[in-house]
């Protein structure tokens, strides 16, 4: 079977993976040539096959081909399959729960297997959380970072966060509801609670929620208990000065907390692009 609606330069009779994007929740997203692949794949490897069967359902068109489940726990036993499947012509439409497979999903195996077997692989753009929360989170976000999930652990994630002290660009990542106070706590303490950001909830579900501000009063409110599926945009880091006399003092006030005064001038360099030699003489000329 071929996929109507669906090209991209494959020679006639040779198989080919169709990594395609679905609806976050609302059906509606579904572009068309997403539902001609569903009706015309050979195979659809899905990470929930009951969601897969309920999404066909509710865009009234019927999986004409076989139905497997793909998902973390069985993705490097079901490839050698898929890839079998590949090699006899047959048209793979992969496709996760949610938006677009490989970011933060399965996939990007069985696209790196495909493309080291010589498959054709093709992409239906569809919803994605990511895009999605960036353009409504009424931040600046020409230039952006997506870090998947924020660590689990405490300790981890703040270290995660001091990464981003000085990351210029915005960060787009997902968090579990029940983590959501603890990540927004952490993220107010390290980067500051007047660093901007916005919480999406529920993006294009029927309880949508948006919430912009402060992380420090993002925090209070998701103390009260979050639920759904989140996803977080920070805010870039302001520019700074790049000038050691401005910094010194902060410097000073670390070394002061119990820093060596190396470890606190490259801390405060990496924060400010400073000078880390020029800050170190400043701080030895002030002390």
């Amino acid at each position: 079977m071929g996929s109507p609606g669906v090209h991209d330069g494959a020679v006639a009779g040779a198989g080919r993976l169709i990594v395609a994007g679905v609806p976050m929740g609302n059906p509606g997203d579904a572009t068309a040539r997403l539902i001609a692949a569903l009706g015309s794949a050979d195979v659809v490897a899905a990470e929930d096959t009951r969601r897969a069967r309920s999404l066909a359902a509710s865009l009234d068109v019927e999986i004409a081909g076989r139905v497997l489940s793909f998902y973390d726990h069985n993705e490097q036993g079901r490839i050698p399959q898929l890839l079998d499947a590949l090699a006899s012509g047959e048209t793979v439409l992969l496709i996760t729960d949610a938006g677009m497979p490989s970011v933060s999903d399965p996939g990007y195996r069985l696209v790196a297997a495909c493309v080291e077997a010589g498959h054709r692989v093709t992409c239906l753009p569809g919803p994605s959380a990511v895009t999605t929360a960036l353009a409504l989170s009424g931040l600046p976000v020409e230039r952006f970072c997506f870090d998947g999930f924020a660590p689990r652990k405490s300790g981890a994630r703040r270290s995660w966060l001091e990464e981003l002290v000085a990351e210029r660009r915005a960060c787009v990542f997902f968090e579990s509801p029940h983590r959501l106070a603890d990540t927004l706590a952490d993220a107010a303490d390290v980067l500051g609670a007047d660093r901007r950001a916005a919480v999406c909830r529920e993006l294009t579900k029927t309880y949508e929620e948006v919430r912009r501000g402060p992380l420090g009063e993002l925090a209070a409110w998701a103390a009260d208990g979050v639920r759904g599926e989140i996803t977080v945009v920070i805010a870039g880091a302001a520019p700074t000065s790049a000038d050691p006399e401005d910094h010194v003092g902060e410097v000073l006030r670390r070394v002061e907390a119990g820093e060596r005064l190396k470890d606190a001038c490259a801390a405060v360099a990496k924060a400010t692009g400073a000078s880390k030699r020029e800050l170190y003489e400043a701080a030895l000329a002030a002390r």
